[in-house]
């Protein structure tokens, strides 16, 4: 069975059909499939209208969950959509940011996901949609685990929304093995607003592919209140990395794989790629354990 419905209540009452599968980009669903046959009842959404694009709405930006990310690159929107900007920039190739749906990107909940850092440090919201209603979960408590989230069979993404609670520049800082079309080994993104003496007024760093979910660090967060917005600024207040948020029980890394990743990233946030990539070809992540704070977060030397 292929539904292809043409409005959001028509896609929400499919969703009633059971094993339905929802279909939108396609860029995972199919690779997903391997050599199995299709079998399940299909679902595809891109008919929506509702589910595409980006309006401002009262305190608030709304991404419908269709949007692909070249259409979110293409809008005019503030500079603490940057990172998310650089993030959409770096999911696959050209032709799968034409395709791929920011909806998708955080249903299918990879470690790995490039969008799920600069939306951390967005503090989005996920709105998720049945015929039972409409509900909205923080990002945050959204991804659960390696692609697992807490949407159920019977809803569906409508939106992300971006409350506007920051204001400032942003980052995205992406490591991999090689330049393009690059599973990330590491990556931060990260939001500094200043206030009228040139100090930190409000910090949101998250880093991603380093553990099973995607997190802040609050404690660094914290600690970069007050501080001179300066080059440099993450690697002055690293120790809070290392000891605040890495304090949270996770399990831990291999040791050797801790030092290959962070130690390109280091090498990134310098500017010496060649050393960057060198350093991460051996890694192999294992999406288990805390991130290396110590060294992710140096790259907020690059937020200024």
């Amino acid at each position: 069975m292929f539904l292809r419905p043409r409005s959001l209540s028509e896609a929400v009452d499919a969703l009633a059909t059971p094993r339905i599968q929802i279909l939108a980009g396609g860029t995972d669903f199919y690779p997903a499939l391997r050599d199995r046959q299709l079998s399940d009842p299909v679902l595809d959404i891109t008919a929506v209208k509702e589910l595409s694009g980006i309006r401002q709405e009262p305190g608030e930006f709304r991404i419908a969950g269709g949007t692909t990310w070249t259409e979110l690159v293409a809008t005019p929107l503030p500079r603490c959509f940057d990172a998310l900007k650089a993030a959409a920039r770096e999911v696959g190739s050209i032709q799968i940011q034409n395709r791929g749906t920011i909806a998708g990107n955080l249903c299918n909940a990879s470690p790995a996901a490039d969008g799920v850092p600069p939306l951390l440090a967005l503090d989005a919201e996920i709105e998720l949609m049945s015929r039972a209603g409409t509900r909205r979960l923080k990002l945050g408590d959204f991804i659960t685990g390696n692609r697992k989230t807490e949407r159920r069979p019977d809803e569906l993404v409508s939106a992300i929304l971006v409350p506007r609670t920051i204001e400032g520049p942003s980052v995205f800082l992406k490591l991999g093995a090689r330049r393009y079309l690059v599973i990330s080994i590491a990556m931060v993104a990260a939001i500094l607003e200043r206030d009228d003496q040139g100090r930190i007024a409000q910090a949101r760093v998250a880093v991603g592919s380093c553990s099973a979910v995607a997190r802040r660090l609050p404690e660094l967060e914290k600690a970069l209140l007050g501080a001179a917005m300066k080059r440099g600024v993450g690697g002055e207040h690293q120790r809070h990395a290392q000891q605040g948020d890495a304090a949270r029980p996770h399990k831990r890394h291999h040791v050797g794989e801790h030092d290959e990743a962070t130690e390109a990233l280091e090498a990134l946030a310098r500017g010496n790629k060649r050393i960057a990539r060198k350093a991460c070809a051996p890694a192999q992540r294992r999406w288990t354990g805390e991130p290396d704070r110590r060294r992710l977060v140096y790259a907020l030397s690059l937020a200024d």
